[in-house]
């Protein structure tokens, strides 16, 4: 792996600190208060080429990789602009749209998509199934003239009413009947207007422009112009989207934890106290660097399970450790920031407590530590099944 970034890689990655001088923090945060998705900011973003990022050229993307995903999504967060819509979108809805799509899917989706005209949500996690997506009880069943009927439900749903569509992972075949539990898996495309689609927003603590919601799918009616990839094989596709998801959760929690140090940084080189400015004290500046070198070291282990990605290598170690090592390294960061703001931390005006809740949330979602671990515990070092 070379860890020299091309000059193209390098702008990337430097585009969030020119789109902040238009769309800065407190944009975000004034959107984020009011649960108001930031329109304008998306817009530029999907202007400027980056929702496209891996879309092949030919449908209206930039045809790149998930290296520059990684990369742009951890540029934005360096300058405290977490937008989670470009994971499960941009990211994870296109991607495999790109990869896995019929020609006329293509064509009719992802130029839009594109050009940030229609948007996707990302629709798997269910209520009574949780983690584990085997046990998804919302089916499609199919009809005698060849389409099907989708009925069940969906939670925690990032932003499914302001969405145009969404990729909707479905049984065609209830988990009882199939003789391999990941059989009877199938991916719909599903327009959001469609009769029978009832949405409910679930109130959340954590200041986000994305808003979550329940969805409730009755009787709602799909041809076979909306199966992405074949009807019973969508597990593969499913799974093929879930390393890119924790690649970049573990890009935006890099990005905020180094927001956070860079703002406590500047303030505890400023603040003087006693006999000098407080940074020269090792009780601030030690958990300051030892948040810095995790940072550093997940955001390595991110761009690492990229590379591999782009590769078409297996990634879903590194990916799982990458979304860890985030998650934690950024609730030391911000941890830090705070103790070193003191009382200052906690106001509006220097605006460090609100990066806390989003950095704890990565600690639970998409995926929670937990099962990370039985993951990394199981499949990496071939310890017994732990559930």
């Amino acid at each position: 792996m070379d860890f020299e970034l091309s000059q193209e890689q390098t702008m990337i990655y430097e585009y969030g600190a020119s789109l902040a001088r238009t769309y800065d923090r407190t944009y975000w945060m004034e959107h984020a208060e009011r649960r108001a998705f930031p329109e304008a900011m998306y817009k530029q973003i999907a202007a400027d080429g980056f929702v496209g990022t891996m879309v092949p050229e030919a449908y209206g993307g930039a045809g790149l990789g998930m290296l520059e995903m990684e990369l742009f999504l951890e540029g934005l967060s360096n300058q405290g602009i977490p937008l989670l819509s470009l994971v499960v979108g941009a990211t994870m809805t296109l991607s495999m749209l790109s990869n896995h799509g019929s020609e006329a899917q293509k064509q009719r989706y992802l130029p839009a998509a594109c050009r940030g005209d229609i948007r996707f949500c990302f629709a798997i996690t269910e209520p009574d199934a949780g983690t584990n997506t085997i046990r998804a009880s919302t089916i499609a069943k199919p009809q005698a003239d060849g389409r099907f009927r989708l009925n069940g439900r969906k939670t925690y749903i990032t932003d499914a009413r302001e969405s145009d569509y969404a990729l909707v992972v479905t049984r065609t075949t209830p988990h009882t009947e199939v003789a391999k539990k990941t059989d009877g898996f199938t991916l719909f495309i599903v327009d959001m207007r469609a009769k029978g689609i009832e949405m409910h927003p679930i109130p959340v603590s954590i200041p986000l422009p994305e808003t979550q919601y329940q969805v409730f799918f009755d009787d709602v009616e799909l041809g076979p112009e909306d199966v992405l990839g074949e009807v019973g094989k969508g597990f593969g596709i499913l799974f093929e989207c879930l390393n890119p998801e924790r690649i970049c959760v573990g890009a935006i929690g890099c990005g905020l934890g180094r927001f956070a140090m860079d703002k406590a940084v500047a303030y505890a080189n400023e603040r003087v106290v006693f006999n000098g400015p407080i940074g020269a004290y090792q009780a601030l500046q030690h958990p300051l660097a030892r948040a810095k070198t995790e940072i550093e070291l997940a955001a390595l282990m991110a761009r690492k399970a990229a590379w591999l990605f782009d590769r078409k290598q297996p990634c879903a170690p590194e990916a799982n450790m990458a979304k860890y090592a985030a998650a934690e390294a950024s609730i030391h960061a911000v941890d830090a920031s705070l103790q070193c703001f003191g009382g200052n931390g906690f106001t509006k005006e220097y605006g460090i407590f609100d990066i806390f809740p989003l950095a704890r949330l990565f600690k639970t979602a998409p995926l929670n530590s937990e099962m990370v671990l039985n993951y990394i515990g199981e499949h990496v070092m071939g310890l017994p099944r732990s559930y």
